[in-house]
């Protein structure tokens, strides 16, 4: 039962630290462990007790726990886990629960396009100035879309004979 413990522990030693071999686990891991295989419930056994039994463990001036380490953390919260049963049948009782998990991302934040993000992403419904910024087909229309062009041309704006301006009739 050991063996897949500590290939458990091997899976959540690397996980979120592209460094690890997967000997050493630091204490967001070893929570994160706790957590996903519920250990810890949040009634026997809180945050706060996975902390302290992971302090208790470590080296003085360590950061992070081996795999014998760990063992003892894991004895120590299932005794606090399953009261009334022996430190033996209870570490049996863990490792049972941590059989065969992997790191949960579940609950990760991940893109949405629901509500008021569809809607305020949706250039059809724009309106006034806004809706000059795309075409037909929603896709932008770059500084165009963006900036009044000027006309250079010399006449002004209002002027409805623009261009029939001709050189041979004022001579």
């Amino acid at each position: 039962m050991a063996s897949e413990a500590e290939k458990t522990f091997q899976r959540f030693a690397v996980f979120g630290e592209s460094s690890s071999t997967g000997t050493e686990m630091n204490n967001k891991n070893f929570s994160k462990l706790c957590k996903d295989c519920g250990i810890m419930d949040g009634k026997m056994v809180t945050s706060t007790d996975v902390d302290i039994v992971f302090s208790k463990v470590k080296a003085k001036n360590a950061r992070t726990i081996t795999f014998q380490q760990f063992q003892e953390a894991v004895k120590e919260l299932g005794q606090k886990r399953f009261k009334g049963k022996n430190p033996d049948e209870a570490l049996a009782d863990i490792y049972k629960l941590m059989e065969g998990k992997d790191p949960a991302t579940t609950g990760v934040t991940k893109m949405t396009m629901v509500g008021a993000v569809s809607r305020l992403t949706d250039t059809s419904k724009y309106t006034g100035t806004h809706k000059e910024r795309f075409d037909e087909s929603g896709k932008g229309k770059g500084i165009a879309g963006r900036e009044d062009v000027t006309d250079n041309s010399g006449y002004v704006s209002g002027y409805k004979g623009a261009g029939t301006y001709d050189k041979k009739a004022s001579n």
